[in-house]
């Protein structure tokens, strides 16, 4: 895909008019797909697409469209004369943009990860065979990743990563399920077996009678999977200059007030070890660590081009939405097998979902347990307990009330696959929080 890419690049070079300049974004993947349900393989297929999105400039003035490519020039050369010719009449019809900003100094990068993945029919055997006797119900999702960028100045950039995430729920009954997820950048069978035994063991204990827990405050142990919602809430206009700017960040008390979360939280935006390329869609070039929270305490921002140009400040990459891609939260001290003990009485959460804020300048979000959460006494696991909603602040959550993180993390790739697979990803630990206020 990157001979075909810079191909793409030269013939889009050779079409410009005067003092044209171009950017061009690529996504591609060679993905296999695997459906299962009640532990069978329902629905498998191969995924190969191209994807660019250019943006033609003149001056102040330009305009963009996303064109999928088929991978044969014959075919692509003459809708990338169709596209470019839109674009070029388009453009006469909007105003100069103040903020337009792409880079021009040329700065281009290869990284090109080896595939230290078996092939997809080897994984999907295997998690076939965990899932024997269950009803497993999930998707698997393996293969290539491909991201480029190019314009016509001569910038060229391009990563290649291979990567698998198995997304899936034992079901023991109508809505009761313990859910689990395994991804990484290299496939072992011994860790699949390993998670699929612990999910079978929660399967067996939420067969028993559910508790209904009166509203009220709760210690709870918070699984890496339950963090990840909150940590994807907190990325919704948390981290971004223009969030903070414009007095939309949940975060502004931190900023304004210096209020401070648990020195044991550190946050950053590790590109490194991340899925998400190491460039975007302008040509920017992000560094390898953004640390966002250090210590506990508010440190750096995610800053987009056109917020650097609105604002004077110097970027550092970020995407338009100025949203973390490969967010990294840094563990702490609390071994796995020590977790009920730690807890010793209360919840064990292990998902999170219908999370938002119910105040968003005080830092305070509302969201519901989902599947399996389990009443814990004396660290051993009791009961599972039905839905219950909480409502706290952030700065309870993850400051005064918070315990422990644990030294083990979980590597969390995004499922999501509409339009392509994504290249979100975090890295987490499990927390305990010593109260956690629950409404409902």
């Amino acid at each position: 895909m990157q001979d075909y890419f810079h191909t793409i690049a030269t013939t889009l070079t050779g079409l410009l008019r005067g003092k044209e300049v171009f950017t061009c974004a690529f996504s591609g993947e060679e993905t296999d797909f695997v459906r299962f349900n009640h532990g069978q393989v329902r629905q498998a297929g191969h995924v190969m697409q191209r994807c660019i999105t250019l943006d033609l400039i003149d001056g102040c003035r330009h305009t963009s469209a996303e064109l999928t490519l088929s991978g044969d020039l014959e075919v692509d050369r003459p809708r990338l004369l169709t596209l470019v010719e839109d674009l070029r009449e388009l453009r006469t019809h909007v105003p100069e943009d103040p903020y337009l900003r792409y880079a021009t100094e040329i700065r281009s990068s290869e990284r090109l990860f080896p595939n230290r993945l078996p092939a997809g029919t080897e994984m999907a055997a295997r998690v076939w065979e965990a899932g024997q006797g269950k009803d497993l119900v999930g998707i698997h999702a393996s293969g290539a990743m491909h991201v480029g960028f190019a314009n016509s100045l001569g910038q060229r950039n391009w990563l290649t990563r291979h990567s698998f995430n198995l997304d899936w729920s034992l079901y023991l009954r109508t809505d009761k399920a313990v859910k689990a997820r395994y991804a990484g950048f290299e496939w072992d069978t011994a860790a699949l077996a390993g998670r699929m035994a612990a999910a079978s063991e929660q399967l067996e204990a939420l067969d028993r009678p559910a508790r209904t827990l009166r509203p009220g405050r709760y210690r709870v142990y918070l699984t890496p999977m339950a963090v990840d919602e909150i940590m994807e809430l907190l990325g919704w206009n948390g981290f971004g200059l223009r969030a903070q700017r414009t007095g939309v960040s949940s975060l502004l008390r931190m900023i304004e007030d210096d209020v401070r979360l648990h020195p044991a939280l550190t946050i950053t935006e590790n590109t490194a070890d991340g899925v998400a390329p190491d460039f975007q869609e302008a040509g920017f070039l992000r560094p390898a660590q953004v640390t966002l929270i250090e210590n506990g305490s508010y440190r750096d921002c995610l800053v987009a081009p056109r917020s650097a140009a609105e604002y004077e400040v110097p970027d550092n990459g970020a995407e338009e939405g100025e949203a973390p891609l490969s967010l990294d939260v840094a563990p702490g001290n609390l071994a796995a097998g020590q977790i009920l003990s730690s807890l010793d009485t209360g919840l064990y959460v292990g998902n999170l979902w219908y999370l938002n804020w119910s105040d968003r300048n005080a830092a305070r979000l509302t969201g519901m347990t989902r599947f399996a959460t389990f009443w814990v006494e004396n660290g051993c696991l009791r009961a599972p307990v039905n839905v219950m909603r909480f409502d706290d602040t952030l700065y309870r959550l993850l400051g005064e009330r918070l315990l422990g993180l644990t030294t083990e993390r979980e590597l969390l790739l995004d499922p999501g696959s509409y339009g392509g697979r994504s290249s979100r990803s975090a890295r987490l630990p499990g927390m305990l929080v010593d109260e956690v206020n629950f409404t409902l």
